[in-house]
């Protein structure tokens, strides 16, 4: 059953479970913080941290200001001073059943203190996983048995407005192959009912991935040449300037870039960029359509996946260890920095057209984009007025995620002058130059809209395993995972990624600006 969210958001209790890490601090405390101070918070709104470190209160509050002070938009004293009336700590390890009564009793005496408890004495709560991967089932199988979610609900007809509501937002990685994220969806489904599941990616909050949509749907021009009869090639790709340092032995050197980015991230982004248009513009739509769309991609045999597949990994520089020296990594493990895939899908609009994706660690800029690349025109009728205008570049649209915001579209012109000479220029959009507005932390607006209850930016479990299911070959691959290739810091990656855009098609290159 589809519940249409509300139009402003409603006062709830935000737990959040590992309230004293660091995504916490850095990210979620700030992004409510701004969303406080630009008003865009429930009034009876309030925060409960929830971990096994010891602190009162006031010592929770002291933390997060320092991450409110370093990573919010901006800082106003006064605006912190209200805000942080809203932060509440309880200890206790959440992964033991016993906190529980304990962690029960403390949201209803926040929710009186609120003023926020709704029928049956339960306020509305939100909760959030902003723990380690391996205790999300334990959780959540702990909030089941504490009775913290009323079953059915949402499907109460008498006095439905007062009844409580509980939702939960999952952090990625959900999972690390099928049979895990199987397990994960089957353990949620156990306690929440899918449409109050919530599995965020961050990049979805990002402003110029939401706009993907509206620029390919709200325009006239796009959609009719949106298609393999125009289209050549679409490229996505997520670089980084930074290496793996801290990371590798907490989590990284078990994930690797294709889990990390490619199988999350950038398959949600090459989603908004091939689907087909849904019907409305809401969370059951176009989740509809991503689906389907990740269910056209054919599955590949390891073999298969091997020559539609590079990975690599960074080298030492004379002053930087390479990856295989960073504090924690496993040599064993064959973990990849750097990788790209190619993927096609079996339907109407796209047979034929390759879309490729590729993220890596040290690379020669930070860079969000996507590119999507036209065909030529069938003939050129200027081939005859100069050697330099028989092969003329073909249109290229490029969507920037990030560091900035924009979007170019290359053209070809007449230079000023006697004779035909054709050169190429950018018709340039950016994005905050034009519309105005303020950067806003991609946690803000989807916490935001988990309050709302639109699950629009969110997953749904089926395209979590349908992800899965096409990157799974490329992970298992033999040849993949012994022939990982090793790339040098401040590159573009290794040379065999060069090979597997061009590889049915010699002209094809990866943008790289």
């Amino acid at each position: 059953m589809n519940i249409a969210p509300s139009a402003t958001p409603e006062p709830c209790v935000i737990v959040i479970f590992g309230a004293s890490g660091d995504l916490t601090q850095r990210k979620l405390i700030p992004a409510l913080y701004d969303l406080d101070r630009q008003g865009r918070l429930p009034e009876r709104l309030c925060v409960l941290g929830v971990s096994r470190t010891a602190m009162s209160d006031e010592a929770f509050r002291e933390r997060m200001l320092e991450g409110v002070k370093k990573f919010a938009a901006s800082f106003d004293k006064a605006k912190w001073d209200s805000f942080c009336k809203r932060l509440h700590y309880h200890a206790g390890d959440s992964i033991s059943p016993e906190i529980y009564a304990g962690l029960s009793k403390r949201i209803n005496e926040l929710g009186t203190q609120h003023n926020i408890l709704r029928a049956g004495g339960m306020p509305n709560i939100l909760f959030y996983l902003s723990v380690s991967p391996n205790l999300y089932e334990g959780i959540i199988a702990n909030i089941g048995q504490a009775g913290l979610v009323a079953e059915g609900h949402r499907w109460c007809t008498v006095n439905a407005e007062k009844m409580p509501w509980q939702r939960i937002i999952i952090e990625k990685p959900f999972g690390t192959d099928l049979r895990t994220t199987i397990s994960l969806n089957q353990a949620l489904g156990r306690v929440f009912e899918e449409d109050a599941t919530y599995r965020i990616d961050h990049y979805l909050g990002k402003e110029l991935v939401q706009n993907i949509l509206v620029m390919r749907f709200a325009n006239t021009f796009f959609e009719p040449m949106w298609n393999r009869q125009y289209i050549d090639h679409v490229q996505v790709t997520a670089a980084e300037t930074v290496g793996v340092g801290s990371r590798a032995a907490n989590f990284y050197d078990t994930a690797g870039a294709l889990r990390d980015m490619i199988q999350s991230h950038l398959l949600q982004v090459l989603a908004l960029v091939a689907i087909e248009p849904p019907s409305v513009f809401d969370a059951a739509a176009i989740m509809r359509e991503k689906i389907k769309l990740l269910n056209c991609s054919p599955t590949l045999s390891e073999q298969a996946a091997a020559s539609a597949g590079v990975f690599g990994r960074y080298g030492p520089t004379a002053s930087e260890p390479g990856y295989l020296q960073e504090t924690g990594v496993d040599a064993s493990r064959n973990t990849e920095t750097y990788a790209a895939i190619k993927l096609m899908f079996d339907n109407w609009r796209w047979a034929g057209v390759p879309f490729f994706l590729r993220s890596g660690k040290k690379m020669a800029a930070k860079l969000t984009e996507v590119v999507v690349q036209f065909k030529k025109p069938p003939t050129n009728m200027f081939r005859h007025f100069d050697s330099a205008v028989a092969d003329r570049p073909a249109n290229r649209l490029i969507i920037s995620i990030a560091p900035r915001e924009g979007i170019s579209l290359r053209i070809e012109g007449k230079v000023p002058g006697s004779g035909i000479k054709l050169a190429s220029a950018n018709l340039e959009l950016d994005y905050l130059s034009a519309f105005g507005g303020e950067v806003i932390e991609a946690y803000g607006p989807l916490i935001l809209d988990a309050i709302r209850g639109d699950r629009t930016l969110y997953k749904h479990r089926d395209e979590v395993e349908g992800g899965w299911r096409i990157c799974e070959p490329f992970l298992h691959s033999p040849a993949l995972r012994t022939g990982i290739d090793t790339y040098t810091p401040g590159s573009w990656g290794p040379n065999r990624a060069d090979s597997l855009i061009a590889a049915d098609a010699p002209d094809r290159q990866w943008h790289n600006p």
